[in-house]
């Protein structure tokens, strides 16, 4: 009688330490053995060769993603789109930084580790839908506010540089520039 051995598909498990031009990966084995670290560009060219990496050590359980809500937001979006289980994981303790020392492929299996282990729990905020509506409307009405108020200091400015020139006339540029101002807008 010959008995066949068979190896089943490994889950694999991928941590992300992410940053404005680059993204640091990690693949960890379903014991939580270290596979491999790289680093990416961030894009989508650099998002598929990600997945694609983590893909050639078998099948992609989770990826925990440090950073979903800033660096790591177009990349968490990208895996969900294509149908990976995404995890938001928080900023690596600072003690044990210290201790280990800070470098960008250590974040990355600290990621990987804390997917695997359930520590990281959190799914990624989506960035759509009506929170983000309300978010986009708040930041352009601070934008609106802010560049209002440096208008009125522009306009002050100049009328107090044409002052040095003609005596007579700036005196009703600058009640000119008085009245532009609105009255009662509670901005």
């Amino acid at each position: 009688m010959t008995m066949t051995i068979v190896e089943a598909a490994r889950g694999i498990t991928g941590g992300v330490d992410t940053h404005l031009d680059t993204h640091v990966a990690a693949a960890l084995d379903p014991l939580g053995g270290l596979l491999g670290t790289e680093r990416f560009e961030a894009g989508s060219a650099g998002y598929k060769a990600l997945l694609a990496w983590l893909e050639s050590f078998g099948d992609v359980t989770k990826i925990g993603v440090e950073g979903t809500g800033s660096y790591g937001s177009g990349l968490a979006r990208y895996l969900r789109r294509v149908g990976v289980e995404v995890l938001e994981v928080d900023r690596p303790d600072r003690q044990k930084r210290r201790r280990a020392g800070k470098s960008d492929p250590l974040d990355a299996i600290e990621a990987a580790r804390a997917a695997l282990s359930g520590r990281a729990k959190g799914k990624p905020k989506s960035r759509d839908g009506a929170v983000e509506a309300i978010r986009v409307l708040v930041v352009a009405k601070r934008s609106a506010r802010q560049a209002r108020g440096k208008a009125l200091v522009q306009m002050r400015h100049c009328a107090g540089e044409v002052e040095s020139v003609d005596q007579d006339r700036p005196v009703r540029r600058r009640t000119q520039c008085t009245n532009a101002r609105p009255v009662g807008t509670g901005i």
